[in-house]
């Protein structure tokens, strides 16, 4: 009878074992669809106010043409088409402050502004000239023949504070509209 009960013990113990093998399988297969399922197409991808947002890429009443002693500044809001509050109020903040700021930039191509879809195929290649991957504000610099650019991590600090937001922005704009690129 012994021996019963230890069969019995030692088949119940692979059974379990087997269950959890497979849903550990099951759990990394779910997993590896997620993370490598290929993306909706654009044509899939509803029409949303972000896509509308893309449009409204400020386009300078005169063209500069670039010199080496030339400064030029690009900043670029990149995101997704589904945006959380965080991702939203940057972009929007963003542009609030080149509004308020630099409308003679702006008119005057020295100032470049843009909300940038990455998922949109016709941003693929401002999306990989930055090296955008996620929501981010993005500031380019073509001074003396060259191109920086940087990722602002800074302002997501002061998403809950606008007039911080602003001033410190304007701060580091002004700065890179100098070429001071420190």
């Amino acid at each position: 009878m012994s021996k019963r009960n230890t069969r019995t013990k030692t088949e119940s113990k692979t059974n379990y074992g087997n269950v959890i093998w497979i849903g550990a399988a099951v759990l990394v297969a779910v997993v590896l669809f997620i993370v490598f399922a290929p993306s909706k197409t654009v044509e899939n991808v509803p029409q949303t106010t972000t896509t509308t947002i893309v449009a409204s890429i400020h386009t300078p009443t005169t063209t500069l043409e670039p010199s080496k002693a030339d400064v030029r500044v690009e900043v670029y809001h990149f995101h997704a088409t589904q945006q959380c509050w965080s991702c939203k109020t940057l972009g929007e903040l963003a542009e609030k402050t080149i509004n308020t700021y630099f409308k003679n930039e702006l008119d005057s191509g020295k100032l470049k502004f843009g909300h940038i879809n990455i998922q949109l195929a016709q941003n693929a290649e401002l999306t990989n000239k930055y090296g955008a991957t996620g929501s981010s504000l993005m500031i380019g610099v073509y001074k003396d023949g060259k191109f920086t650019k940087e990722e602002d991590t800074k302002v997501w600090y002061k998403l809950n504070n606008e007039e911080d937001y602003l001033s410190y922005l304007k701060g580091i704009l002004d700065k890179r509209l100098k070429g001071d690129l420190s």
